[in-house]
């Protein structure tokens, strides 16, 4: 369910503040926050900030295209580990020596022929 468009997009206030003064002095720094929760408006164009996953910061480069969306929709909070690949079993068989037992499912060898 969308916010209300009267109340007008949520950004936390310590945010907001850092983003007019980087815009006031025209400096371009990464901006830390753990606000995962703020939206991202026009006036976070162009600046880069490090949104907390839970574990690191991640930097996000904001563009035009990523106004109206959540900051923490762009540092995700989980990484996908790929399941195991399929492993095929192999068997070792053992060499077999002269006159000594034979490995389970082994034929046995032929017997020498007699002379005549």
């Amino acid at each position: 369910m969308s916010r209300s468009v009267k109340k007008g997009p949520f950004v936390d206030g310590h945010l907001m503040d850092k983003i007019e003064a980087l815009n006031k002095s025209r400096e371009k720094r990464v901006i830390r926050t753990w606000s995962r929760r703020s939206t991202i408006v026009p006036l976070m164009v162009g600046h880069t900030i490090a949104v907390y996953d839970g574990r690191k910061h991640v930097p996000v480069y904001v563009t035009e295209n990523m106004v109206g969306h959540k900051l923490g929709e762009f540092s995700p909070t989980r990484t996908f580990k790929s399941h195991g690949a399929r492993v095929e079993k192999t068997t070792t068989v053992q060499s077999t020596r002269p006159g000594g037992p034979t490995p389970a499912g082994a034929p046995a060898p032929a017997p020498a022929a007699k002379p005549s």
